[in-house]
């Protein structure tokens, strides 16, 4: 598996990230396979939540991967808080409350990297760089991050948090792609030239940021995944004849085309399926052509000005 670094920080991670949130839908030895096919497969860090399954999910991979010393020293671990029933919360009190329950139910005494899941409008980021110094100071967390936030929320978090934010974990996949496409667009009076996250791909780029794209497959706000949907003949008509030519699958394929955006992201998979999940570890070795990769984000819908 190939890696990169991860923001600033010294940490070498798999390009693809394991994502675990529908793990609870597992039975017990489903759960240990799967998380020893990714280990094989060189993917060896996992995203969670704490919402994912109420934290059941990251009870069930504990028990699935067998968590010990030694198994813990060779994996790379990234959960998410914030987000309560009806509301989200940034205090200062829930971040470290979230975080002590994270640790118990992974059955480990720290994680790797912890994210601020959907921006809490009354945030105050004093109480966030707080928690994160006693988290930090603690060694209850290494690395630090954020999800689904746009460049002026990471700033006012950065005036007051010293921690380096190294992730930002931002839904974008082939169909949702209007983090590349405004760019595209520039200057144009059409509707993919609207900024609708301030520029968030080029602000992560220049601050060494890596976004962490989540629902890779999927098109709309979790309508559905795009490959074989008939919503997207064209699409799924160029995806297979790449992956005809790579001898890969579609799924490969779809994961590949975010791999090679310069910008180093680092896809989260949301599979259960081992053989979609052993697919998508295949688009490491896939380095798409950039003819190929317009090509797809052409056949998506997207006009070129």
């Amino acid at each position: 598996m190939r890696t990169i670094k991860l923001g600033t920080s010294s940490l070498e991670v798999p390009v693809i990230a394991v994502g675990c949130m529908r793990i609870k839908s597992l039975s017990g030895s489903e759960a240990e396979r799967f998380v020893q096919t990714a280990l094989e497969q060189g993917a060896n860090f996992f995203d969670h939540a704490d919402i994912y399954g109420g934290g059941t999910c990251e009870e069930i991979f504990a028990d699935a991967i067998h968590m010990n010393d030694d198994i813990r020293e060779n994996i790379i671990l990234q959960s998410k808080c914030g987000i309560r029933k009806g509301m989200f919360d940034f205090s200062k009190e829930h971040i470290l409350e979230s975080v002590d329950g994270i640790l118990k139910r992974l059955k480990t005494d720290y994680l790797d990297i912890l994210l601020l899941h959907r921006p809490d409008a009354l945030v105050e980021p004093e109480e966030v760089a707080e928690a994160f110094d006693l988290l930090e100071s603690s060694g209850k967390v290494l690395h630090f991050g954020v999800s689904n936030q746009n460049p002026m929320q990471i700033q006012l978090l950065k005036k007051f948090v010293k921690q380096p934010i190294v992730a930002n974990q931002l839904q974008l996949s082939i169909t949702n792609a209007t983090m590349i496409t405004n760019g595209v667009n520039v200057n144009m009076e059409n509707d993919s030239a609207v900024s609708r996250d301030g520029s968030v791909l080029d602000y992560c780029r220049l601050n060494d940021i890596t976004i962490q794209p989540w629902s890779p497959f999927q098109y709309g706000f979790f309508k559905g995944v795009f490959l074989g949907s008939d919503e997207f003949p064209e699409l799924n008509k160029k995806i297979d004849e790449i992956a005809a030519k790579y001898e890969v699958s579609n799924t490969t394929i779809a994961m590949a085309w975010l791999l090679r955006h310069p910008a180093r992201m680092q896809p989260v998979t949301g599979t259960m399926s081992l053989e979609r999940l052993i697919d998508c570890c295949k688009a490491s070795d896939v380095h798409l052509t950039r003819q190929e990769w317009y090509e797809i984000y052409r056949a998506a819908g997207n006009i070129l000005p």
